[in-house]
């Protein structure tokens, strides 16, 4: 009896503390709400729990966003770089001729 006591515990039983910047796997990574042992828990990047569908959904959303605003800011960097480079260029011309 105490073989089968071992072998029904939840994976959270099973999980190592975490790694520094790691989710809980204990709690809902957007609202922190606790997940209950007996419920669903809802994944998302292979790691990261969510209580429900509406945390996960809103989590992929606000990722969708950030990973927009990086791409208009690199290519606003891009922009600019190659604007420096475009004057860099024609100083060296101007001062050459």
């Amino acid at each position: 009896m105490a073989a089968s006591a071992a072998c029904s515990f939840f994976f959270f039983d099973a999980e190592p503390l975490g790694e520094p910047g790691m989710p809980a796997q204990d709690a809902c990574a957007l609202c922190t709400k606790p997940l209950a042992r007996d419920s669903d828990v809802f994944m998302y990047k292979g790691d990261t729990p969510f209580c429900s569908e509406e945390c996960r959904d809103e989590q992929m959303q606000l990722d969708a966003i950030s990973a927009r605003q990086a791409a208009r800011r690199q290519q606003r960097f891009s922009s600019a770089t190659e604007a420096r480079r475009g004057q860099q260029e024609s100083r060296k011309v101007s001062v050459a001729s």
